[in-house]
């Protein structure tokens, strides 16, 4: 980080890494006979919008690209905003490696045209254990981490720990820094 970074508090925002981010195709594959862990179908990208003309011709490009989206791979889509000031761009489709791509290019999009620094997370829902459960990718850091529910707003940290040691064990790209695994309360899916 830079000098005037430090005395700014900004830190850097790691670049975005494909191979990370892609992994969870492989990974979820592989977990896809198990029990205790079954995808959802729903994912989404939340992100910080701003008050601006060039954000708002962004949003009309992402919107024309989920309308292409689905009619290419048959996914659902919303675009909604939350109690929290953030929008989140939801896809619905059964197939995993649609919804990992097609956010992935929403995320593009948005780095493309300058606002990369706004995505905040990719969410990938799941049930763990008869839990809701997600898998975070936390964009500025390049890594996944576990979120698993216990109530509305309560998580289950010992669930999140099994959940990151079996994705850990699929090579998913784990955040090392528990305090930077961040609750997503109100995720709306």
């Amino acid at each position: 980080m830079s000098i005037l970074g430090t005395i700014l508090g900004r830190s850097k925002i790691k670049k975005g890494n494909r191979e990370k981010f892609f992994s969870i195709i492989t990974a979820e594959m592989d977990i896809e006979g198990r029990t205790d862990l079954r995808r959802t179908e729903k994912a989404g990208l939340v992100f910080n919008p701003v008050e601006s003309q060039f954000f708002e011709n962004l949003d009309t490009e992402i919107r024309d690209l989920l309308a292409v989206s689905a009619d290419t791979t048959g996914a659902r889509y919303e675009v909604m905003d939350d109690g929290h000031g953030t929008r989140w761009v939801i896809l619905d489709d059964r197939d995993f490696e649609d919804l990992v791509t097609t956010l992935h290019l929403v995320g593009e999009t948005i780095t493309d045209h300058g606002f990369g620094d706004r995505i905040i997370a990719s969410v990938f829902g799941f049930q763990y254990e008869g839990k809701k459960a997600y898998w975070i990718y936390y964009v500025k850091r390049g890594s996944f981490y576990p979120f698993v529910l216990s109530g509305e707003k309560t998580r289950d940290n010992a669930a999140e720990m099994r959940l990151s040691a079996l994705m850990e064990e699929q090579k998913v790209p784990i955040e090392k820094d528990l305090e930077k695994w961040y609750a997503l309360w109100g995720i709306p899916f």
